[in-house]
Parts: C-alpha cells; structure tokens; sequence
C-alpha cells in the first residue's frame, strides 16, 4: 500500500482525483486534493475536497446531503492522480445530475459502448413509450405473468444447453436469461444498483467467512 508521502502533487498542492461510482463503475466527477483534503476524505471515509475557486476545503454534500463514502483510494503509476471509488448519497453533480460527465463531444460508431446500465435505461424507455413492433414491448403489455413465463422457459433453455456442455448454445441461452431478468427488474422497479450491492454484500460475507477459516 503507497505513502501519502509518496505522492505528487503540483506547484500548487494539488492532486487530481477522478471520483467513480463503486457500484456502477461510472465516472461522477474529477475534484482536486491537497494534502489535508486527502487526508480528512481517509480519515473520515468521505470525499473532501480543494475548491480551486474558493479557495477552501468543502466536504462533499456538507450542504447538499450528497455525500461520498469512500470505498477506496488508489494512485497511478505515477502518483501524481487517484482514483477515488465511492459509494454516493444522490446525485454527484451539483446541477442535480447523476455525474458531471454529461455532454457527449464525439462518439465512434464503429464500436459498442454496451453495458448492462445502457440496456436497462433501455428497456425503461420501452416501458414508457412502448413502441409497436417492440418485442420488449409485447412482454410489457402482456405484464408480470407473461414475463415470469419467458424468465422459467429461459431458465430451463440454459440447464438443456449446459447439461449438452454446448458452451455456444449456452452462452446464448444466458443472454435470453438476462434480458429477460432485466425485463423483470425494470418491471418491478427493481434498478442494477440493488442487484449490486446484495452481491457485494454477499461477498463482503464470503470473505469474512473465509478469512475466519484461515485462522482457525
């Protein structure tokens, strides 16, 4: 684990910190850190912060009530920035956003930016303007029953692919699974970040258990 003495900061005490959501992965905000921000945010497992502007320390979400749970600290290879993981209270941005990074400046459409987050805010659009011809918006339709139907039938189709060891079959299988959960979710309102944190919290209890093994 790095010194805080081994860190660079500028000609001004500075540190740049790029603040990611622990959950989602998604980058919120870039700050700035000096050394006694640094060390109240680890000291007080919550972002701190220079106001370059200000000229100050402000502790993120001491007026808003956004505040920013760190979960980690981690330099570059150059110790010159951090990343700094978090779990957050409400939005990150102070125009009331999610994240400060909003404004698309280019984008290659030659590649797939995917993600599981795209895909649900996907199929809430579905579920909100149920465009005809959709087959997401068949299953909307149709409701909670229907969908239920299609996340058992899916089930099944995995274990018969995984059973004939077809990795291909399989693959595909489990992504007619998960469309079909994430269908489910957005149904019940049920957002990735809660599937999220029951895994970590799961793991959190996984590890516990297996650091209590090695010492007995």
């Amino acid at each position: 684990m790095i010194d805080i003495k081994n860190l660079k900061f500028d000609e001004k005490g500075l540190i740049p910190a790029v603040v990611v959501d622990a959950w989602s992965r998604k980058v919120l905000t870039l700050a700035y850190m000096n050394r006694e921000s640094l060390e109240i945010s680890m000291r007080e497992k919550r972002t701190c912060f220079w106001s370059r502007s200000r000229q100050e320390l402000w502790r993120k979400g001491e007026t808003s009530g956004n505040v920013q749970h760190i979960v980690s600290i981690t330099a570059d290879c150059d110790g010159d920035a951090l990343v700094v993981l978090v779990e957050k209270e409400g939005p990150a941005c102070h125009l009331g956003t999610d994240s400060c990074f909003n404004d698309l400046l280019y984008q290659n459409d030659d590649l797939d930016d995917f993600t599981t987050d795209a895909l649900y805010t996907l199929l809430e659009s579905r579920k909100e303007e149920l465009p005809q011809g959709s087959y997401t918006t068949y299953l909307f339709e149709k409701g909670l029953d229907k969908i239920l139907k299609k996340v058992g039938e899916e089930s099944t189709e995995v274990i018969i692919a995984a059973k004939a060891e077809d990795e291909k079959e399989t693959v595909y299988e489990i992504a007619d699974l998960a469309y079909h959960v994430m269908v489910l979710m957005v149904q019940m309102g049920i957002t990735p970040d809660r599937i999220r944190k029951e895994l970590a919290s799961r793991h959190v209890i996984d590890h516990k258990v297996k650091q209590e093994k090695m010492t007995k």
